[in-house]
C-alpha cells in the first residue's frame, strides 16, 4: 500500500494496520494503489460516572472524517481499536490525572489528540477510608466482632428475628474480609466456610467490589460470582448496606431475597498488640475491676517460670471490700484512672484498708519483655493495678478478651510478679 506525497500525515503503524485491514473488507476504496481523502481532526468528549466507584468513563469520538479509531486511556491499560469504535467505556481503579489519547484512522492518513482526565478518589469519603485502610496500607482487614449480636437477621420492617450469642463457630469467628482502596476484595476463610449450622468447605476467594457513596454512608456491591460478606447466603444483588463505620467498628446490612434482612457487625483484624491494646481501651474509654468472683484473683511467685510459688491466691469473692470495689479506666489517649472509691487497700503484714490513693498517670504501650501479649507501663511513680507493693509499674498482659484480662507485675526473673485477674466493670 502506497499513500500520496500529498499527505501531511503519515498512517502510525497500529492505524496502518487498522486501515489495511479495513481496506480488505472492502471499507475502502484503493486507486491505483493510494489512499485518498482529507487528513482527520480528531475529537472526544469524556464523561464520568462519579456516583460510583471505581470512576468509568465512557469515551465518544466526535471526528467527522476518520473511521478507525484507537483509544490510549493513559493508565497503561491496553489500548482499544477498531473500525467505528465510536464510544468507549473505561474504568479507572486508582484516583489521578491522566491523558487519554485518541488516533484517528481515514483514507488521507492519521491524527491523533490527547484530552486531560482527572479521576476523583473514594477516599475523601470517610466511610470508604476507614472500610479499605486509606490512611494506612490502603488495605483493611475486618473479622466477626467477639460481642452478642454479630450476626443478625431482621425481618422487612426491621425488627430482629434472631441474634447471634457470643462466641461465633471457631470456623465462622476465624473469617477475614479485606478490602482495598483499589476496589479489590478477598475473602479468607481460614481453612472452612461455616454455613448453615456446621463448618464446610473453604470458600475463600477474591473479586471485586463497588463502592456507591448514595445513601446515609454509602454501598458495598460485589462483582463475583458466589461471593459474600459474612454470611455464604448470597444477599439481593450482592449489595450491602453501610450502617456503621468507625475505626473500632463495621456495620453492613443486606436485603435477603425473601424480603429478611441480614445485618453483621465485624472489628478489625488487628495485630496482637493492636488487639491487646483494643480490648483494654474497649476502642476510646473501659473501666475493669478486679474479679473478685474467680478463683485466685491475685497469686505471687519469684517470677514467670513460678508465678504462684509464693502465695497461690484465695477463693472466690474473698478479697477485703476496699479492694473489691477500685476501678481501673484506660483510654486509647494512653491515660490511666485509678478510682479507689471510699478507701485502698495497702498490701503489707497484716493489710489494711487506708485512705484512697485514687489518682492519674500516662502510659506507654508495646510488646511484652518476658511472658505476655504486649505490656503498659504507668509513669506516675505512685499509681498502681490491684496491689500498691508491686516490683515495678510495667504491666505484661498475660491474656485479654473483650470481658477478662490477666496481668502481670513485676520483671520476667529476680524479683517478684504479681499475677492479677480483672474484668470489664
Amino acid at each position: 500500500m502506497t499513500f500520496s506525497s500529498t499527505d501531511k500525515y503519515l498512517l502510525r503503524p497500529a492505524a496502518l494496520l487498522l486501515l489495511a485491514g479495513a481496506c480488505t473488507l472492502g471499507a475502502c476504496e484503493q486507486e491505483e494503489g493510494k489512499l485518498e481523502g482529507p487528513v482527520p481532526t480528531p475529537g472526544f468528549t469524556v464523561q464520568l460516572n462519579t456516583t460510583q466507584f471505581p470512576v468509568v468513563a465512557t469515551f465518544t469520538n466526535t471526528t467527522p472524517d476518520g473511521f478507525v479509531n484507537q483509544w490510549d486511556f493513559g493508565d497503561g491499560s491496553p489500548t482499544e481499536s477498531g473500525v467505528g469504535l465510536n464510544t468507549v467505556t473505561h474504568t479507572y481503579n486508582r484516583p489521578n490525572t491522566y491523558q487519554a489519547k485518541l488516533t484517528v484512522g481515514a483514507r488521507g492518513g492519521s491524527n491523533a489528540t490527547t484530552q486531560t482526565v482527572t479521576i476523583p478518589t473514594a477516599c475523601s469519603n470517610a466511610a470508604f477510608a476507614i472500610i479499605a485502610g486509606c490512611g494506612g496500607t490502603g488495605s483493611s482487614a475486618w473479622t466477626f466482632s467477639d460481642q452478642p449480636g454479630a450476626i443478625k437477621k431482621l425481618s422487612a420492617s426491621g425488627a430482629v428475628i434472631s441474634s447471634s450469642a457470643a462466641p461465633l463457630d471457631p470456623c465462622q469467628a476465624d473469617d477475614q474480609f479485606s478490602f482495598a482502596n483499589n476496589f479489590a476484595f478477598g475473602y479468607d476463610a481460614a481453612g472452612g466456610t461455616y454455613s448453615g449450622t456446621s463448618c464446610g468447605t473453604d470458600r475463600s476467594g477474591n473479586t471485586t467490589f463497588i463502592f456507591k457513596p448514595n445513601g446515609s454512608l454509602g454501598q458495598i456491591i460485589l462483582q463475583g460470582k458466589r461471593t459474600f460478606i459474612g454470611l455464604s447466603d448470597s444477599v439481593v444483588n450482592k449489595t450491602y448496606d453501610i450502617l456503621e463505620a468507625s475505626p473500632t467498628r463495621l456495620r453492613l446490612q443486606g436485603t435477603n431475597p425473601d424480603g429478611t434482612k441480614t445485618e453483621v457487625t465485624f472489628m478489625p483484624q488487628l495485630s496482637p498488640i493492636d488487639k491487646a491494646k483494643q480490648f483494654l481501651t474497649g476502642g476510646s474509654s473501659r473501666t475493669w475491676v478486679l474479679d473478685n468472683a474467680a478463683q485466685a484473683v491475685i497469686v505471687v511467685g519469684p517470677g514467670d517460670s513460678d508465678p504462684t510459688g509464693y502465695y497461690a491466691g484465695g477463693s472466690p469473692n474473698t478479697l477485703p471490700g476496699c479492694q473489691a470495689d477500685d476501678e481501673f479506666t484506660f483510654t486509647t489517649a494512653n491515660q490511666f484512672i485509678y478510682d479507689a472509691k471510699a478507701e485502698t487497700f495497702v498490701a503489707g503484714s497484716p493489710g489494711s484498708c487506708q485512705a484512697p490513693r485514687s489518682g492519674s498517670s500516662a502510659f506507654t504501650f508495646g510488646a511484652a519483655s518476658g511472658a505476655g501479649i504486649a505490656q503498659f507501663e504507668l509513669t506516675s511513680p505512685s499509681a498502681f493495678i490491684g496491689v500498691t507493693d508491686a516490683a515495678n509499674r510495667i504491666y505484661r498482659i498475660q491474656s485479654i478478651d473483650n470481658q477478662h484480662m490477666v496481668l502481670r507485675a513485676g520483671p520476667p526473673s529476680g524479683a517478684v510478679v504479681h499475677t492479677i485477674k480483672l474484668r470489664v466493670k
